[in-house]
Formats: C-alpha cells, sequence, structure tokens
C-alpha cells in the first residue's frame, strides 16, 4: 500500500482537533461528570459487557498495562467499579460497575444523546443522514487496523434501544421463530405486546434492554422488567443465526443480570419452551434452574412452556 501523504495526514490531524473540540473531549469532566474521558470510556466498556477482564478491556481500548491498571484501581477506591477474581483464571480480574458506577453511566449517556443531538439540531434530515454515512465509511476504512486481533463479541456493543429498535426486535423474533420453529403470527402478537408493555411501564430503576449492535446491524437484543419488588424477568432474548455460536447470547443474559443485581433484585426468573435446546442450555450454564413445566397450545404448536429461576 502506498505511504500517506502529508497532506492526508495533515487533513485527518485537522479534523481530529476539530471533532475532539467539537465534542467537549477537552474538558475536564467528561460530559460534567468527575471522570476523565479515559475514566468515562472505560465505564461505558464495564456497563455494556459487564464481567469483561482488565486484559480485553486494555486491548480493546488499546492502553497501556500500568496506566490502565492505575486508571481501574482509581476507580475502584472512588467505589465506581468493583474486582473479581475469575473462577476459570485466577489470573484474571472480573469488572463489573457498582450502583454508583451504574448511576455515572446513566447520567453521562444522556448527556452524550443530548449533546450530540444538539451538535446536529441544525442539519436537516438529508444532512444528518449524510453524516452519518460519512462516519460509517471512516469506521469501515479505519476498523481493520484498529481493530486488531479481535474475536467474538469483542466488536459487538451492547447499548440502550434506540427508537425504531423496539419494531426490529419484534420483527427479527417474529421471522427467526417462523423459519426455526415454524410458529405462527400469534407469537408476533405476543412479542408486540411485550415490546409495548416495556415501552409504556419503562421505569430507569427496575428495567433495562439492551440491543448488540456491531457496526449498526442489530445482531441481539435482551431486555429486564420488574416482576416483583425482589424479582426481575428476563424477556425477548435472541440472537441473528448469524452471529450465534460466539458467546453473544451468554453476554446479553450476563448483562441482564449484572443490571438486575445493580438495581437491586433478589432473584431473576424467564419463561421459554421445551423446544428451544441452545437457549435452555445457555440458562442451565449460567445456574437457572427449572421450576415449573406446563403444557400449552400456543403459536400453532404443541408445547411445553418452562419457568426457570436462579438466585442472583
Amino acid at each position: 500500500m502506498p505511504a500517506p501523504s502529508a497532506q492526508t495526514i495533515a487533513a485527518i490531524r485537522h479534523f481530529s482537533r476539530f471533532y475532539t473540540r467539537a465534542i467537549g473531549a477537552l474538558h475536564e469532566g467528561l460530559l460534567g461528570s468527575p471522570l476523565s474521558l479515559t475514566e468515562g470510556r472505560i465505564v461505558y466498556e464495564i456497563a455494556t459487557c459487564p464481567q469483561i477482564t482488565a486484559t480485553d478491556l486494555g486491548r480493546d481500548l488499546r492502553l497501556d498495562a500500568g496506566y490502565l491498571s492505575r486508571t481501574l484501581k482509581a476507580l475502584e477506591t472512588r467505589h465506581v467499579i468493583t474486582r473479581t477474581t475469575s473462577a476459570d483464571d485466577a489470573r484474571q480480574s472480573l469488572l463489573n460497575l457498582t450502583p454508583l458506577g451504574r448511576q455515572l453511566y446513566v447520567a453521562i449517556d444522556a448527556a452524550s444523546q443530548r449533546e450530540v443531538g444538539a451538535l446536529v439540531a441544525g442539519l436537516t434530515l438529508t444532512q444528518q443522514m449524510t453524516l452519518v454515512e460519512a462516519t460509517a465509511e471512516v469506521e469501515r476504512l479505519l476498523g481493520g487496523s484498529l481493530q486488531g486481533s479481535k474475536t467474538g463479541t469483542a466488536d459487538v456493543t451492547l447499548r440502550a434501544p434506540r427508537s425504531g429498535d423496539y419494531g426490529w426486535v419484534i420483527h427479527r423474533h417474529a421471522a427467526l421463530y417462523a423459519t426455526e420453529y415454524g410458529w405462527d403470527q400469534s407469537f408476533e402478537a405476543l412479542v408486540a405486546k411485550v415490546v409495548a408493555d416495556y415501552i409504556e411501564k419503562f421505569d430507569a430503576h427496575s428495567d433495562c434492554g439492551f440491543i448488540a449492535d456491531r457496526g449498526g446491524d442489530i445482531l441481539g437484543s435482551a431486555f429486564v422488567v420488574r416482576k416483583d419488588d425482589t424479582t426481575a424477568k428476563l424477556r425477548l432474548v435472541y440472537v441473528e443465526q448469524s452471529a450465534r455460536g460466539i458467546g453473544l447470547g451468554r453476554r446479553l443474559v450476563e448483562a441482564c443480570m449484572q443490571f438486575a443485581q445493580t438495581a437491586g433484585y433478589a432473584r431473576m426468573s424467564l419463561w421459554t419452551n421445551d423446544i428451544l435446546v441452545p437457549a435452555r442450555r445457555l440458562y442451565e450454564q449460567l445456574g437457572f434452574v427449572m421450576t415449573a413445566a406446563e403444557p400449552h397450545h400456543s403459536f400453532g404448536h404443541d408445547l411445553i412452556g418452562e419457568t426457570w429461576e436462579r438466585d442472583l
């Protein structure tokens, strides 16, 4: 490949200076929070990938190991994160947010939404789409060199649902279950009711949704809703066929479990059916136990509905 010209390098550096100024990256605190830019990004990564190891975090963010270690220690001292030793590898630390860390993440995420919204508010819809396409092209062109040897779900972001995502979740549930299990449109109606109920009754303190996003492509979802004061309910878990086998389903469910723990729930429950073998296997691996089973005729088939639960 030809070496970049001095003009190319200068243009990219000029854009970098412009954009860091435009998004307020040079401010002392990130979006009005007590966190630095690096600390805020670490909190974001842990929020969207609970149980991430310090090693994976450093690799994904391309941070010096010593600098990362000092930053993590500072966040731990300030009760923003917790570190626990991995049961699989005692040399690895698993990172999670504390309740304070979750509050900071929610506040920073909301502030970022407002700031970017204000930044592009003066653009027409066509100009906004042009900007989105341009950023996607930048990510595509530079993504290979930045991602390096990422495998599994490292390049997948778990983010909060946005307008339009809910309809997509309904559509993909209906399409996938029709294709894989032959379920009829009554299943789509059920999913639509669950989604509508989530939107209408949403409470940020007790409910949460995760959308698995890779470069703008939605690969799956999982939601947490309140069943009662002590029990969270896991709902709307799915993974696209193209993203199966890389641990994304586990990551989605673990993210929901981590949120439920932070929200103060004592246990989590879910409802599934006996023919969903891969999902049942995952729930069992994550410590869920089937507590009830009942035959029913739904979605055009005779099924056995199952309730699974686990303590948090």
